[in-house]
C-alpha cells in the first residue's frame, strides 16, 4: 500500500488543517478546513484534488471554508451524525466504529465528546495517524466548552489505549502554553521536562511541535493522567478518582 501523505497548513495563527493524500486514486481528504483561501493554495501547488472534507466538530475555524471548497470542488463533507444540523454542507453522517476511505487508507471514526458534544477523531490505524481536533492536543486538552469532565475523560482514554506510536495531528498550535501549564502542576516529571526542551527548541527555529507522539503523550500530558498516582501527588489530588481529579486539572488550566 502506497504511503498515505499528510500536508499540514498553518492558519488563523495558530490553527492546523491538513491534507491527507493518497497517491495511488488521487483522493484528497481535508481535515478541518477553518479558511478555504490556504486550503486551495496548498492544494493548487501539490497538484491535488479535493474528494473530501472532515469535520472533527462545528466550530467556524474547523468548518470555515467547507462551503467554499464543496462550490469549488464538489467535494464530499463527513461529520458527526450527532451534529449534523452544525456542520455546513454535510453529505455524510458517522459515528463511533464507522468508518471512511480515502483512496485504499481507512479512518475509523472515533466519538470523543467534551469539548463539543458532537466532537469525533479520525484514526488512520494503518498509518498510525490520530486527528483528534480539539479534544487531545499535544501536552492539553480542550475546553469543556458543551460536555462534561466525565465525557472527555472517557474520550481521552480512548486515546490513550492507542498505540505510542501514533502520530497526533491535532489541530491548533497551542504546545508552548500548554507546557507551561504542566510544568506547573508536574515539575518533576523528566519525560515532560524532556518534552518541554524539545518544544523550545521546535519552535526557536520555526518549526511546529504537532505531529506529538502518542507515546510522548502519555508520559507527558497531564490530561491523559489524571489516574497517575505521581501526578495526583504532585497536584495533591491524591485520594481522588480520576474523573474529579481531571475536572480539578482542567479548572487550573481554565484559570492558569
Amino acid at each position: 500500500m502506497a504511503r498515505l501523505e499528510i500536508h499540514q497548513i498553518p492558519v488563523l495563527g495558530d490553527n492546523y488543517v491538513y491534507l491527507v493524500h493518497d497517491s495511488v486514486s488521487g483522493e484528497t481528504a481535508c481535515v478541518d478546513p477553518a479558511v478555504a483561501g490556504p486550503v486551495r493554495d496548498a492544494l493548487q501547488g501539490k497538484g491535488w484534488r479535493l474528494s473530501h472534507i472532515l469535520n472533527t466538530h462545528h466550530h467556524g475555524d474547523h468548518t470555515g471554508g467547507n462551503m467554499e471548497l464543496k462550490q469549488v470542488t464538489g467535494c464530499t463533507i463527513v461529520g458527526s451524525a450527532a451534529d449534523a444540523a452544525r456542520i455546513p454542507g454535510i453529505d455524510v453522517r458517522v459515528a463511533e466504529g464507522d468508518t471512511v476511505a480515502i483512496g485504499s487508507h481507512v479512518a475509523r471514526v472515533m466519538d470523543v465528546p467534551g469539548h463539543t458534544s458532537g466532537h469525533i477523531a479520525f484514526w488512520f490505524e494503518n498509518s498510525k495517524a490520530l486527528f483528534s481536533g480539539d479534544t487531545l492536543f499535544s501536552l492539553g486538552c480542550g475546553r469543556l466548552f458543551e460536555g462534561s469532565a466525565e465525557q472527555m475523560w472517557a474520550s481521552l482514554l480512548k486515546f490513550r489505549s492507542l498505540a505510542d506510536d501514533t502520530r497526533v495531528y491535532c489541530a491548533h498550535e497551542y504546545t508552548n502554553s500548554n507546557a507551561d501549564f504542566a510544568l506547573s502542576i508536574d515539575p518533576d516529571n523528566a519525560a515532560l521536562n524532556r518534552r518541554a526542551d524539545e518544544i523550545t527548541r521546535l519552535r526557536e527555529a520555526g518549526q511546529p511541535t504537532v505531529p506529538s507522539m502518542m507515546g510522548d503523550e502519555k508520559a507527558a500530558n497531564p490530561f491523559l493522567r489524571a489516574d497517575d498516582d505521581s501526578l495526583l501527588a504532585a497536584t495533591g489530588l491524591t485520594g481522588q478518582d480520576a474523573v474529579s481529579a481531571f475536572a480539578e486539572i482542567r479548572h487550573r488550566k481554565d484559570i492558569f
